[in-house]
């Protein structure tokens, strides 16, 4: 769960998982750069960002995305940017789990059969649209406004946030997250994905979206 009380200035958690604990699916080397690198990255320039806006500096990450028009015109894209990437990848990690053969459970599980039919028939629409990304860019389950599921994607480091959907997990296409295993390889790589998807940690984040609506 994303912490809603993170604010500036950010650090880059250590993941919930050893580097490793995702193969043979996700390789060790792409999970340190990816988290210690890729993320750090954001994490740094984000706070650069904001460093000399202090009236910023108690703002959630979460604030700062939603407000985006909000903040000095300087800043926008800075924050977009690497705060959405912030928020993306925190997001990604944790959604993530050792493979144990989860299954969804409970309401989301039965959402996801009221939306879709089946667990395979919406791996199958969730797969189409992360393989439909352009470039860079994530494939997202969400809530909508309405209360249904929805699977949406967003381009670069955007997030569904300023729609008014509530993340449930998301699955990153950027070619850092795959490439050194799967080279340029995405639908294996989603597949791979598949097996790792934390889905208990997607059932608390799909309650929580009711929660805050």
């Amino acid at each position: 769960m994303t912490n809603l009380t993170y604010h500036y200035p950010f650090t880059n958690p250590p993941l919930p998982y050893a580097y490793q604990a995702l193969e043979p699916y996700i390789d060790e080397k792409t999970m340190k750069l990816h988290h210690d690198r890729h993320l750090q990255t954001y994490v740094d320039n984000l706070n650069k960002a904001l460093a000399d806006y202090s009236r910023f500096h108690n703002w959630t990450l979460e604030q700062l995305i939603y407000n985006i028009a909000s903040l000095p015109e300087e800043i926008q894209t800075a924050v977009r940017n690497n705060g959405g990437g912030v928020y993306n990848h925190l997001l990604y990690f944790t959604g993530l789990a050792p493979a144990s053969n989860q299954m969804p459970t409970g309401a989301l599980a039965d959402a996801i059969r009221r939306e879709y039919g089946s667990l395979d028939a919406f791996l199958k629409k969730f797969k189409e649209a992360a393989l439909s990304v352009f470039g860079s860019g994530y494939a997202w389950l969400v809530v909508a406004a309405d209360g249904s599921l929805m699977i949406t994607t967003t381009k670069n480091q955007d997030t569904p946030l300023p729609l008014g959907l509530c993340p449930v997990f998301n699955l990153d296409v950027w070619e850092h997250a795959y490439y050194l295993k799967h080279y340029n390889l995405r639908a294996d790589y989603i597949d791979d994905l598949f097996h790792v998807i934390n889905w208990e940690q997607a059932g608390q984040r799909y309650m929580a979206c009711f929660q805050i609506q």
